[in-house]
């Protein structure tokens, strides 16, 4: 879809813009009931840059906005204040107040409003039709390989590395430590990964992304959704502070399980010894992958 619109601006000398709009508008109305975050904001825009779009405008959703009607949206919004020239939208596309705008009003309104306009279809990839609902089950069934063919690359969150309560540490296995600020990920569980923004090579790593249920939920970290890596193959040139403030990005590879509750620190020692070991095995049998997504924005 970006691909289209860059075409189509470049056709007509545009600029080429991407609309969003933070938070989600279900989580505006409903929260508890909101999607899962697929990826954080930094990343959103991350990836729209990759993709060669001049701007994005990211647009607060409040009151005002969910009570504007459509008419009023597409006139004064894209048409007023925007001066938009072409507008290319997904076929399925709703808007303004009770989601009573689509490309049949959008239609009636282009001669009057003097701009071109497009719907997308629909894209399938392997027989999967493309959506962030499809990304979302992928992620949250631990289906990876299904995730990154979705996206188009393999998915990936990126972020500063921040002090945590250094329990690894004690265990012998310390962490890169990712905020997630939201607290229902579309992906949570172990993971196998790859540590981007460190080393001139990725890091193979294994990684805990959620809410840590075997820890105290009092600590440091009050019960925030963490990513958190150990890594394998620790450059000594970093020392053992390193990482901290840094941005990296890591990419999710393969799921190993769910977070685990267990009864105690020897055990939860054990279960990331198994962890580890598992991702020696998988890592042995697979080939370095390079990566065309950047980590340093």
């Amino acid at each position: 879809m970006l691909r289209e619109l860059k075409k189509e601006a470049d056709a007509r000398g545009l600029a080429t813009c991407v609309m969003t709009f933070a938070p989600h508008p279900r989580e505006y109305f409903s929260p508890s009931t909101a999607p899962k975050r697929i990826s954080t904001l930094r990343d959103k825009l991350v990836a729209i840059q990759a993709c060669g779009i001049d701007r994005v405008l990211i647009l607060p959703f409040n009151q005002r906005l969910a009570s504007m009607s459509p008419e009023s949206f597409v006139m004064d919004m894209l048409v007023g204040s925007l001066q938009t020239k072409f507008l290319l939208i997904g076929d399925d596309f709703k808007f303004g107040a009770k989601r009573a705008g689509d490309f049949k009003l959008l239609t009636a309104l282009a001669g009057q409003a003097g701009y071109g306009l497009a719907a997308m279809p629909s894209v399938e990839v392997h027989g999967m039709r493309i959506s962030s609902s499809a990304v979302r089950s992928a992620l949250a069934d631990g289906r990876l390989t299904d995730a990154a063919a979705l996206l188009g690359r393999t998915y990936s969150i990126s972020g500063h590395v921040i002090h945590g309560a250094k329990l690894g540490r004690t265990l012998d296995v310390p962490t890169l430590n990712i905020a997630f600020k939201h607290q229902q990920p579309a992906a949570q569980g172990i993971f196998m990964v790859r540590v981007f923004g460190l080393s001139e090579k990725p890091l193979q790593g294994v990684a805990n992304f959620g809410t840590r249920p075997a820890l105290d939920p009092t600590d440091v970290n009050g019960g925030r959704v963490l990513l958190e890596t150990y890594c394998m193959d620790w450059p000594a040139a970093l020392g053992r502070e390193g990482g901290y403030g840094k941005i990296i990005r890591i990419e999710l590879l393969r799921k190993l399980h769910d977070e685990l509750p267990y009864d105690g620190l020897e055990s939860l020692k054990a279960g990331i010894a198994n962890d580890i070991r598992l991702a020696q095995e998988f890592f042995s049998r697979i080939p370095s992958i390079s990566t065309t997504i950047p980590y340093d924005h």
